[in-house]
Order: C-alpha cells, then structure tokens, then sequence
C-alpha cells in the first residue's frame, strides 16, 4: 500500500486529513496489472477510481472502425476515473490498460464522495483538480483539431521539456505518443526524420536533443492553422 506522502502527491489527495487518508486507505484495494492487461473496458460498471503508485496507465477508446484512439496517459501519483463520481452514469466512457507492469491504488468512489460531503474544502479543493485538467484536455482538443501533425509534435516536445532543458527522454513508447497526437507511427517517424534533417533536433533511441529551439518554436506557432 502506498505511503499517505505518496498518496499526497496526487493533486486530488493532497488535501486530505490524516483521519481521511485513513478512511480511504482502510476501503482501497491495491491492484497489479501486468504490461497490456486491461483494467476495465468502456461501459463497464464504474465503483472506483485509481491512483499509480507505480507504471503507465493508456485511457483509450476504438472508433467505428476499430481503430483505438489513446484519450489519455498516466502516469505514476496521477488518479483518474474521478470526474466519474460526479457524471451519474454509473459505467467507464473508456476503456483502460497498462502500458508496463503497473500498481495501482482502487478507491472507493460513493464513499469518497461522502468525505466530500461531509467536507466542503476537500471539495473544493477536488474541484480544482478537476478543472485544471479541463483546461488542460480543452487545449489538447484546439491543438489536435486545428495544427497539422508537425505542428502538433513541435509544440509537444517544447510543452514536455524540462524546466531550461534542451534534452528530453520519452517516458512512453513512441507508438503510444504517436496515437496521443492522432498521428501514425510512421507519421511520427517521418516528422522526426525531417527535423533531424534540418538539424532541429537530434534523436537516440528513446532520446530527444532539441537543436534549434527557435525553430522548433517557429513551427510551432499557434497561427499555423494547417490540417495537413
């Protein structure tokens, strides 16, 4: 079971008392998954939501023609199916699986919306989890809808930088990445081959070297509103 320090690295939990952490921990199941098994598939009755202590969790969903589309990545302290809580529904809009060997924390949902009930600041402060990744997801919809594959990548790679880095190491697969930005794999290929070209960038394996951070910004410029 994860330490309560752990769990408070999830922005959801971070305001929780001690006796509430208690609570959750006391109704929580800890879950393994090996690499690529499923945790549950769309419209599968929904009674929790999850935290990862550790791995790589792909929300995701198939098209009518069967082609799966990646909604969302999580990583380790991230918690997702939350929102669920609040939608009624009662079952997953998504499908969910492992991407490596995961362990994941599975919370009792009606009984952390009692706390939230009984605690209007843990509400409010799950609310602004909430909300960030609204915002967060309403950004990624403008970005795929309106900017080309090359201009989707440019400005993943500037977003996914670290603080004053010009290097970066792919913490998923490239596949995965390629579907998280609605392009093929080989399209993925065929963008980076092109910026290694013009020396913007220098790839290794799962390494990424930016080269020219102004034309990476360049051809990731918001007003380049090509569907290419």
């Amino acid at each position: 079971m994860p330490p309560d320090d752990t769990l408070r690295q999830a922005p959801l939990l971070a305001q929780l008392s001690d006796p509430q952490l208690h609570r959750l921990r006391a109704k929580a199941r800890l879950l393994r998954l090996d690499a690529g098994q499923w945790l549950f598939a769309q419209d599968d009755p929904a009674e929790h939501f999850y935290f990862v202590h550790r791995g790589q969790i792909r929300l995701f969903r198939f098209s009518s023609e069967g082609e799966e589309k990646i909604i969302e990545l999580i990583g380790a302290s991230q918690t997702f199916a939350e929102a669920l809580m609040f939608m009624g529904t009662g079952r997953y809009p998504v499908c969910a699986a492992a991407l490596v060997d995961s362990e994941l924390l599975a919370i009792d949902a009606d009984d952390f919306a009692a706390m939230l009930r009984e605690s209007p600041g843990t509400c409010f402060a799950l609310l602004g989890s909430l909300s960030q990744r609204l915002h967060g997801l309403i950004a990624e919809i403008d970005n795929l809808a309106l900017h080309s594959g090359s201009v989707r990548f440019a400005r993943w790679l500037l977003a996914e930088l670290p603080a004053g880095a010009d290097e970066l190491t792919l913490a998923w697969p490239k596949s995965t990445l390629a579907s998280r930005l609605t392009i093929k794999p080989e399209t993925w290929s065929r963008i980076t081959r092109r910026l290694v070209e013009q020396h913007i960038i220098a790839v290794s394996g799962q390494h990424i070297r930016v080269l020219d951070r102004d034309a990476l910004h360049r051809l990731g410029d918001p007003d380049d509103l090509t569907l290419a």
